[in-house]
């Protein structure tokens, strides 16, 4: 049973911005580890943004200052916001997950346990 499920998504013009979002039909625990990946045709999959419990968040350099990971509590979502999009964002975009019972400071954010569907993004020049 998919627990992360994907919304957004799609086509749109480079300079455009665009936002994904992905619902948790899961609980977190204390400790989590939620993140933004995307795999392009041909490429590897790169985890473009994280969020931790510490709290933490960092992004990949191509991305750093254009896209912004957040979580939204109230609706129960992981949202990414992405603006300045390039034709070299086009890839489909999963949201991942794994949290730990108990408080894990500086938990490690290698592998996940929740993966979701994966909207695709392409960006037209």
């Amino acid at each position: 049973q998919l627990r992360l499920r994907e919304s957004g998504g799609g086509p749109v013009q480079a300079g455009g911005a665009m936002k994904v979002s992905c619902e948790m039909i899961w609980h977190i625990y204390e400790t989590f580890c939620l993140a933004w990946f995307r795999q392009a045709p041909g490429k590897e999959r790169e985890r473009v943004a994280l969020l931790t419990s510490d709290p933490e968040i960092t992004y990949a350099a191509p991305v750093k200052g254009r896209f912004t990971i957040a979580r939204d509590n109230a609706r129960n979502t992981l949202d990414l916001q992405m603006n300045s999009l390039q034709p070299e964002d086009t890839a489909m975009y999963y949201c991942a997950a794994r949290s730990w019972a108990g408080w894990v400071p500086s938990a490690p954010c290698i592998e996940y346990t929740e993966w979701g569907q994966g909207p695709q993004v392409t960006v037209s020049s």
